[in-house]
């Protein structure tokens, strides 16, 4: 220390001006990303660090997932997370505490990257945006912190200049001493600080006190910027709706929140096909796949692949299994998917194959291949084989008729040679008809069931929009088959409100329902699922379980 209380070697003494504003911007640029992050999170009722954790495979990934298993751990955690983002972005952004702030932000970084490190066959697939090789943009962050911990300009521009104005004080110091800085200009020559003569003695500069709050107004920015995203509503329009007002009938003005793990009533009770013993619920595969159905909406399919890139493709997979959900129901093509989530050992849930995309043995013997629990003949296949079958026999070839239908008969015994349970799907009741009366009995059906009810539902020339064009019937023939039932297209594609399209495909007959959901629609669906096997075990239904 100088007589007049000046570090000597602050790391900041033979910095340029323009060095020291650099730094100071950057340290600001990243609390202002800090607290956004941390307040986004606070504000999202709905966020924990759970799905971020469960996806871990790397060194800490055993700690990690246990952590998200325990809900009082995960609690802690998630606190810890939300409060340490807001905390050190506040601190970088008003320079107070910089180099503990900064040296916090380094540790939460670098357990971002040890949870999801930027490395071949654990991140996601380069070139995702922020995910690079073994570089990713936590270590770039994390490596400009480390810079501000080295240059704590916050005795430059922030609070940090007044902390030690007031601990100099407190000791009986003279005064703030420039906080030991010795800025250099352009020619490399030192600008010494005016005498501490010149002003009473202990006082404050007026330019100290400048330098202390030059960072304040990016505060400010901050605040006003969160406020516009959210809405800032005036106080006219807060009134109108606080009293009931309808003055905006767009659902857009509606809060969307997702249900969290947390509210889980329970697990959908377990069903036997076969040897196969699984949840009585399965998920659906068509949204992950891109098949939405949406009618004429002919950019949707494209909007959800969008959505459903890898990561997001695991999230819902493993929501589903902790949700009692462990079954996937999709096809060979995404088999590979599936694949990678078993080895790397994310989860466990099995694949039931819908056989489609290419000729039926071969897509037989792939799907069997890659470890599918269950295989069907897809229904949209079966019921084009029963239509030709039919055809023929109208035409008087019986012979011919026989070993079209027989293909299906075949496909089964191939399943069957794999050892899994064989299925036969159908959105035609006449192809389970036709099978029924050929003797061709699976192991379990597909077949679809929803109401009529919905204003998509017709005229029947509307595009994609009806699966199942006699409930009625299908519900009377089934109410005798022996054969395990699975429902599927049961909400028509999300025409239908769940409670309604659940309980009717229940007390219909069905044994599982096959259901096609998003990650935020799993705890929902799922609630709902178990309240209405609850009521129909209460009421009763005609058809036995049979599986």
């Amino acid at each position: 220390m100088t007589k007049d209380g000046a570090t000597t070697r602050s790391p900041l003494r033979r910095l340029s001006a323009l060095q020291l504003a650099l730094l100071t911007l950057l340290r600001v640029a990243i609390g202002w990303h800090f607290l956004y992050e941390g307040l986004a999170k606070l504000l999202d009722p709905s966020w924990s660090a759970g799905p971020f954790l469960d996806l871990s495979r790397w060194v800490l990934a055993p700690f990690f997932r246990w952590a998200a298993s325990q809900p009082a751990a995960l609690a802690v955690i998630d606190a810890a997370n939300v409060w340490g983002l807001v905390l050190i972005g506040a601190c970088l952004m008003l320079g107070l505490f910089t180099r503990l702030a900064a040296a916090g932000g380094v540790a939460l970084l670098a357990l971002y990257y040890v949870a999801h490190p930027a490395l071949a066959g654990l991140g996601l697939t380069p070139p995702a945006e922020g995910q690079y090789l073994i570089v990713n943009k936590n270590i770039v962050e994390l490596v400009a912190l480390a810079a501000v911990l080295a240059f704590p300009t916050g005795r430059f521009a922030g609070l940090d200049r007044l902390v030690g104005f007031l601990r100099r004080r407190r000791r009986g110091g003279e005064g703030i001493a420039d906080c030991g800085l010795r800025i250099a200009d352009s020619g490399g020559r030192e600008s010494v600080p005016a005498p501490q003569a010149e002003r009473p003695r202990g006082a404050l500069a007026r330019r100290d006190i400048l330098a202390s709050v030059a960072t304040a107004p990016f505060v400010g920015a901050f605040v006003v910027a969160l406020l516009r995203r959210r809405g800032w509503q005036s106080h006219e329009r807060r009134q109108l709706q606080s009293g009931g007002v309808d003055a905006v009938t767009s659902a857009t003005i509606k809060s969307f929140r997702t249900a969290s793990l947390g509210e889980l009533k329970g697990r959908p009770p377990r069903a036997k096909i076969g040897s196969l013993e699984l949840g009585r619920m399965i998920l659906g595969g068509n949204l992950i796949g891109g098949w939405a159905h949406a009618r004429d909406l002919r950019y949707v399919d494209r909007l959800v692949k969008a959505y459903h890139h890898r990561d997001k493709v695991f999230e819902t997979l493993l929501l589903a299994e902790k949700c009692g959900i462990d079954a996937v129901l999709t096809n060979p093509v995404l088999s590979g998917l599936i694949n990678e989530y078993w080895r790397r050992q994310i989860g466990s849930i099995r694949f039931i194959s819908d056989c489609a995309g290419g000729k039926l043995p071969e897509m037989v013997r792939r799907s069997l291949d890659r470890g599918a629990a269950a295989c069907y003949v897809m229904g949209g296949e079966a019921d084009e084989i029963v239509r030709r079958a039919d055809e023929l026999a109208r035409k008087g070839r019986p012979a011919e008729s026989a070993r079209e239908i027989g293909r299906i008969a075949q496909a089964l015994e191939l399943m069957r040679a794999g050892g899994v349970p064989a299925g036969i799907g159908a959105h035609k009741l006449r192809t389970v008809q036709a099978c029924a009366a050929a003797g061709i009995l699976p192991d379990f059906w597909m077949k679809t069931l929803h109401t009529l009810d919905y204003w998509s539902a017709g005229p029947k020339d509307r595009n994609d929009s009806v699966w199942c064009e006699e409930p009625a019937e299908t519900i009377a023939f089934m109410r005798d088959r022996p054969e395990p039932w699975i429902a599927f297209k049961v909400l028509a594609a999300g025409a239908i409100n769940p409670w309604n399209g659940f309980r009717h495909a229940l007390l219909g007959g069905a044994d599982l329902l096959c259901v096609g959901m998003y990650d935020f629609q799993i705890v929902e669906d799922v609630n709902v699922m178990v309240d209405v096997l609850a009521e129909v075990e209460a009421s009763g239904r005609d058809r036995p379980w049979r599986a």
